[in-house]
């Protein structure tokens, strides 16, 4: 599959993996998948050489300038959104993690030597050793397929359409990527997707809680109602002193339940334009995966 700039993307390399759903509905190829962890070393007996035939350990060492990268991260689990035309969006860890600054270390707290400290048993720390943002933080909205691009728009999604109750006919949360800062908080990046009737919502959510110094939440929404030629993306990043805000502890493991207290500090909406509209909802749906009776709560 290629992708806006016409190159194929890194997961494009895969065998295809187990823990595949996948959804056809008004015009779309809608597929998630949910696999293993990332190997700690080479799969092969020969370390790998050619990039075109790299082990997805060689592959995220080599495609991405860190000195150490999350310490759960699944190569294979994946959301792609594919249109009829051939465009689309998909969404994975390689190219998430290619979005972390390799140049700066953007929160500095006492434990960050103990944590390099501790690991001193991965060689290749030692060859990139430089500051860089220990906390993952990345402001990934997904990777284009084929020739869509993202313009400016002052349309904002419609929450309160999607506070309808609806059938879900497809439902699925994917981990990409997980690391738990040394024990002194958590950063994981994660995204979600429900299909109804009349249309389509991603939520990905990057989520980072530095322990007594900060919280911080990067949100990518996508929205598109079956029927139209575009889907809207909207951009949100929130960060807050932990002190300042005042949440109590017992509530910092879950975003959703404090997201609202947390200050913004950027925003931004784009419009990715299809070359024509949707197919109906009226379709017939073809679908792997059983229909879901459910709210699924995505905020």
């Amino acid at each position: 599959m290629s992708t806006a700039n016409g190159a194929e993307t890194e997961t494009d390399h895969a065998s295809k993996p187990s823990g595949l759903k996948e959804l056809k509905i008004c015009g779309w190829d809608i597929s998630s998948c949910e696999s293993h962890i990332l190997e700690s070393q080479c799969s092969q007996r020969v370390e790998c050489t050619e990039d075109d035939k790299l082990c997805s350990f060689c592959l995220y060492n080599r495609k991405l300038d860190l000195p150490h990268i999350p310490e759960m991260v699944f190569p294979e689990n994946l959301l792609r959104l594919e249109h009829e035309s051939g465009l689309g969006i998909e969404f994975n860890a390689l190219d998430a993690l290619r979005r972390v600054d390799s140049g700066k270390m953007t929160v500095e707290i006492a434990c960050a030597e103990e944590w390099k400290a501790s690991r001193s048993d991965q060689p290749h720390i030692e060859q990139k050793a430089k500051p860089f943002d220990w906390t993952f933080t990345t402001d990934y909205k997904g990777t284009l397929l084929g020739e869509l691009n993202a313009v400016p728009s002052n349309i904002n999604i419609d929450m309160e359409v999607l506070k309808k109750r609806e059938q879900i006919l497809f439902y699925s949360d994917v981990t990409l990527f997980e690391d738990e800062l040394h024990d002194n908080g958590t950063a994981v990046l994660s995204v979600k997707i429900r299909v109804m009737p009349t249309g389509l919502f991603v939520l990905m959510r990057f989520f980072l809680r530095v322990d007594g110094v900060l919280v911080r939440i990067n949100d990518t929404r996508l929205y598109h109602e079956f029927g139209t030629s575009h889907l809207i993306r909207e951009f949100t990043s929130r960060e807050g002193d932990i002190k300042e805000m005042k949440i109590p502890t017992a509530l910092m493991v879950d975003p959703n339940q404090f997201y609202e207290s947390v200050p913004i500090k950027a925003t931004s909406c784009e419009m990715l334009k299809l070359p024509s509209a949707s197919a109906k909802p009226e379709l017939i749906i073809d679908t792997v995966a059983s229909s879901i009776q459910t709210t699924a709560t995505m905020k």
